[in-house]
């Protein structure tokens, strides 16, 4: 199905260069923006649009638990493979 939308330019650039940050057409990213959205019955997305929620949700769990942990000063990374390498 085609559909034809008449929006302002303004708006367009903008969505244009959103879609382009994540390395996407207009036309798959507005599709992909309209399948995010939630049903009105409350469903679910599906397919990629989850996928993708769940991969940043994890990147956002790491980045959160890494807060504050860091090597002892004379720590190097060497020291922690070969101390691996013990096991």
């Amino acid at each position: 199905m085609t559909v034809h939308l008449d929006w302002p330019p303004e708006v367009v650039d903008r969505l244009t260069k959103q879609a382009s940050q994540r390395g996407m057409s207009l036309e798959a990213y507005l599709l992909q923006t309209v399948l995010e959205k939630d049903d009105p019955h409350g469903n679910l997305p599906t397919g990629e649009a989850a996928k993708r929620r769940a991969r940043e949700e994890a990147g956002r769990s790491i980045r959160e638990l890494r807060q504050g942990n860091a090597l002892v000063p004379d720590l190097s990374v060497r020291d922690l493979i070969d101390e691996g390498r013990r096991f």
